[in-house]
């Protein structure tokens, strides 16, 4: 049974007014958009043509076959409202849905349900609420980073100095069609990101801001193999424990390992196995470019497995003086390698990089060819 109109719009606007939504612009739109269509009983008419002219702004020769942003975003929202009524809205007595396969929302009310165990219960939704808040207050903190930059900053942003070597790193991401996605690992063990991968997610905000607009931003555990296709993804954090992460990256000759960085197959005088301090005052960080599903777009990753490390690894591709480093010891007399890993060595103190410096790294350029056959 639909509820009343005014039940309904009520729910809307609470919906918007969630944590879960409040750092999300597009999406806000995008449902109170999709949400009066429905109760208009026009959604399913909707076109993916008209949906991109009227929510994004899209020009009148906008493509829908050449450009996923709509699709993208359609599905993104799905994923918001999911996780909206897994913790805000988990006692709210009217579901919003966003069926797979059109545009049409459906209101519907709770379903009854039995709660069997009383006394059990009320603690584990304590201990999952928990969770869920510490996720969602870092990635609003995060999110946040990149908007006030982008609002306040923006004019600083666009002076930075950008140099070839910048470029040249930069370059396969930034030049790109597709939509940019920043993903932030998280732990498996309380499904929350960790302070470097925050810290590393602000960074890249100062600095991609005034150079890619429209960044998504959304955890590892949230993100899907049909955004990972559809996108240029920049994964932050750590992938030890993050089965999306892993799965992306299985082949890799270099990887990184709970207690820092495996060499599978070391050359003369590299080591087969590079531990972290135990103090956390050295660290090792982990950068690597490699082809997306099936050779479409692009998948940059930022690992360490402390704070200093993901922060050095993000530090190493925006500051122009590591960054020329960086380009001068992948360069070789053939040229600059198009997919790649890099080990850096990290020093810090108080979990801040206070010293980072190259080690070693692989040229992945034939993964290009198998990634576009389909081979693993």
């Amino acid at each position: 049974m639909v509820l009343e109109a005014e039940a309904t719009h009520a729910q809307i606007q609470r919906i918007i007014q969630s944590k879960t939504f409040r750092s999300s612009e597009v999406h806000r739109n995008l449902l109170v958009y999709l949400a009066e269509k429905s109760l208009e009983g026009s959604a399913d008419g909707l076109k993916e043509y008209t949906v991109g002219l009227d929510v994004f702004s899209k020009p009148a020769s906008f493509d829908p076959r050449q450009e996923s942003a709509v699709r993208m975003h359609v599905g993104r929202l799905r994923q918001k409202l999911a996780e909206y009524y897994r913790t805000e809205g988990a006692g709210d007595a009217l579901i919003v849905d966003l069926p797979k396969g059109g545009f049409k929302m459906t209101f519907e009310p709770r379903p009854a349900s039995v709660d069997r165990d009383p006394v059990a219960r009320p603690a584990h939704r304590g201990v999952l609420a928990l969770g869920v808040a510490l996720a969602l207050a870092i990635l609003v903190a995060s999110f946040l980073g990149f908007r006030l930059w982008r609002v306040e900053r923006a004019p600083e942003a666009a002076a930075a100095p950008w140099t070839p070597e910048l470029q040249q790193l930069w370059g396969p991401l930034l030049s790109s069609n597709r939509p940019l996605m920043l993903c932030l690992a998280t732990s498996k063990e309380s499904g929350s990101t960790g302070a470097g991968t925050a810290s590393g997610a602000f960074q890249l905000g100062q600095f991609l801001a005034s150079r890619k607009p429209n960044i998504m931003l959304t955890r590892s555990d949230l993100v899907s193999m049909p955004e990972v296709t559809m996108d240029n993804v920049i994964f932050l954090g750590s992938s030890t424990g993050n089965r999306q992460i892993q799965a992306l990256s299985a082949g890799e000759p270099i990887v990184l390992e709970p207690e820092g960085i495996r060499n599978l197959n070391p050359r003369p005088g590299e080591p087969a196995f590079i531990p972290d301090s135990s103090d956390n005052d050295e660290s090792h960080a982990l950068i690597s470019l490699m082809p997306g599903i099936y050779g479409h777009g692009e998948l940059l990753y930022f690992s360490g497995n402390q704070i200093a490390s993901v922060m050095a690894a993000v530090q190493a591709f925006t500051d122009p003086t590591l960054a020329r480093t960086l380009v001068s010891k992948l360069t070789t007399p053939t040229g600059f390698p198009r997919y790649y890993q890099v080990v850096l060595k990290v020093k810090s103190m108080d979990n801040m990089p206070i010293e980072i410096s190259y080690m070693f790294h692989r040229d992945l350029s034939s993964l290009k060819l198998q990634a576009s056959s389909g081979k693993p």
